[in-house]
């Protein structure tokens, strides 16, 4: 599967209340052009939401977006949403009148993508993610029958079932109790490896980084400019023995670091 995202010259600017604005992104380039996962890292307010939302076509209403620069999908400029990039929210948003298997399907009741495939194709398709994600025995429940680490299986299972070429992910397991959250880290790498894709997964949970990442691209506090960028080769599951080596001291170091020598907005996280 081939893929290219590309940010050239990124500014984002938002109107004040005092009449002026405040740049939130500034300068940035940023190049993706493989189906690998790259996490987005930096303290809480610093610009990676609204640096992900961009790369998948959400335009806040009124607001110019980016301010200037461009964003690039296979070298085409992307204006809007596009066909091929998926979000994954905090926040799942399952419909609760809706079953697992609906919330899953729901994806194919839009006309883009139900006149793609036939019933029976699609009918697999939702059958074989479910399988992937651990809920085939849960298809008829609703979601308020449903833990959150099974809600948000239900979410990523909907993104998934549409085999997107570029998966965008919004602190995806920021609201997941610890053993939850490790969980789904370990399903999201096995789904990964069996579904590349090119993933960009919103953080500041430095931890969480280092145990998915292909790639860490950190951020500094708003407004948001790369301050480091280093590719990871260890293969996953990463083991415990991995996360606490002196490799993994050194790079949580040298993120901290960046984000400590920012203004001190925000917030970051290490996880144990």
């Amino acid at each position: 599967m081939t893929v290219s995202i590309s940010l050239v010259d990124i500014v984002q600017e938002y109107p004040d209340p005092a009449g002026g604005v405040n740049r939130v992104v500034d300068g940035l380039n940023l190049a993706i052009d493989a189906p690998r996962l790259m996490m987005l890292l930096g303290p809480s307010g610093c610009g990676k939401s609204t640096i992900l939302r961009m790369m998948g076509g959400v335009r806040p209403h009124g607001v110019q977006t980016p301010t200037s620069g461009e964003v690039q999908i296979d070298g085409v400029p992307c204006h809007g949403p596009h066909d091929d990039a998926v979000m994954v929210f905090q926040q799942y948003a399952n419909r609760p009148d809706l079953t697992v298997w609906d919330n899953v399907a729901f994806p194919f009741r839009l006309t883009l993508w139900r006149d793609r495939f036939t019933k029976a194709e699609r009918e697999q398709r939702v059958t074989e993610i479910l399988d992937a994600v651990g809920l085939s025995d849960q298809a008829a429940l609703h979601p308020h029958q449903l833990s959150g680490g099974q809600n948000q299986r239900v979410a990523l299972a909907r993104a998934l079932v549409l085999r997107p070429r570029i998966l965008l992910m919004d602190e995806p397991f920021g609201a997941l109790d610890a053993q939850t959250r490790e969980e789904m880290q370990h399903l999201l790498g096995a789904l990964h490896r069996d579904q590349p894709c090119a993933i960009v997964f919103v953080t500041h949970d430095v931890t969480e980084a280092l145990l998915l990442g292909d790639r860490v691209v950190v951020l500094s506090a708003g407004p948001a400019k790369v301050v480091d960028d280093f590719a990871l080769s260890e293969a996953r599951p990463r083991s415990r023995a991995w996360q606490q080596s002196t490799e993994v001291q050194a790079l949580e170091e040298r993120i901290l670091g960046h984000l400590h020598a920012a203004d001190g907005r925000g917030q970051v996280r290490v996880s144990v």
